[in-house]
């Protein structure tokens, strides 16, 4: 078992839970809240999560998740598309979230009768201003506005530069982005990792978290209930009351996209008195050290005491070259009279 992180601690090997680790669990999650190492997480934000028996997916007002295109409920799994070409299917929720900070674990399940790289296509989690919308980017619109985490199953790209599929990539997007297809979103995205995620006989789960402006991926995909390191990229900038969703969609090759269970957590972090000061509201997607195209980054605002620099040099400067130019005046006045007598 790997050490536990602090904030995240790996799921227990379901044998060694002897009967009072099992009613203990039963109680805490019942209660929708988790202690995870040295921190503890909010209660499960029920209203964006998306667990059995899937009761208020789609088909009346009252409904926390919609679904899209091909999509359809069973027992035990949402399913984003079958294993047929050209079917695209996506489930959104319908409530905006406005966590500062949060984690999303996706339990889901890729296979198909493709054998090795004939597969296709994959599927994306999505935290966007926009929900619903179809498009070409795993069955969602392209250019969007937020964040996208993209489990890519088929490589598009020839040379694939060494890397091995499927993969799954970040891409933040303040809607001035195009996602390279022909490149698997090579261009734009932050990082990724290799994870051999289809036709698995265990769970596989990714968990996305994002703290203090900092986005991490994981992932469990090994049946050994251990976290593996996918990403981790500081200086995020995410606007709350975006929306979750998650889509896919096949072309020629296809496979099944089956999402079981999607949980929200809300995260209790501390904040130093800098740090909350520092933490302003964002209103669109940024990337620290990567500009987006399309609009301006907003620049921190001048402190007083740089302001009362800048004047003081200012006038300083405008003084010596008052002086410097008296003193070359006269000069010239003095080299005039000699010339006249």
């Amino acid at each position: 078992m790997a050490t536990p992180r602090k904030g995240m601690r790996p799921r227990l090997p379901r044998a060694e839970l002897g009967v009072w680790a099992r009613v203990f669990l039963f109680l805490v999650l019942g209660a929708g809240l988790r202690v995870i190492g040295d921190q503890t997480e909010e209660y499960l934000k029920r209203e964006h999560s998306l667990t059995k028996p899937y009761q208020g997916v789609g088909g009346s007002s009252s409904s926390l998740w919609d679904l899209q295109g091909n999509a359809m409920v069973t027992t035990q799994y949402v399913r984003l598309t079958p294993d047929v070409q050209s079917k695209q299917g996506a489930v959104w929720n319908r409530v905006p979230c406005y966590l500062r900070d949060w984690e999303l674990q996706v339990h889901f399940r890729i296979h198909g009768q493709g054998k090795k790289n004939l597969n296709g296509d994959g599927f994306a989690v999505w935290f966007t201003k926009d929900r619903m919308q179809s498009g070409p980017v795993f069955g969602s619109k392209d250019n969007f506005v937020g964040l996208g985490i993209f489990v890519d199953t088929y490589p598009n790209e020839e040379k694939q530069h060494e890397r091995i599929f499927p993969y799954i990539s970040a891409m933040v997007n303040n809607g001035s982005l195009t996602y390279d297809h022909s490149r698997d979103g090579r261009p734009t995205e932050l990082g990724g990792c290799t994870a051999m995620v289809r036709n698995l006989d265990h769970d596989t789960f990714l968990v996305i978290r994002y703290v203090k402006r900092r986005l991490t991926i994981m992932i469990d995909i090994d049946g050994k209930q251990e976290w593996r390191d996918c990403l981790d990229f500081p200086g995020v900038h995410l606007p709350r009351g975006y929306f979750f969703g998650t889509s896919s969609v096949t072309g020629d090759l296809s496979d099944n996209h089956d999402i079981i269970s999607l949980k929200l957590y809300q995260l209790t972090v501390e904040r130093t008195s800098s740090e909350k000061l520092a933490e302003k509201e964002v209103f669109i997607p940024t990337v620290d050290n990567m500009k987006l195209p399309g609009v301006e980054t907003p620049s921190e605002p001048m402190s007083g005491f740089a302001l009362f620099l800048i004047i003081f040099f200012s006038l300083v400067g405008i003084v010596f070259a008052g002086v410097i130019g008296a003193i070359l005046y006269n000069k010239w006045q003095e080299k005039s009279r000699k010339h006249f007598y």
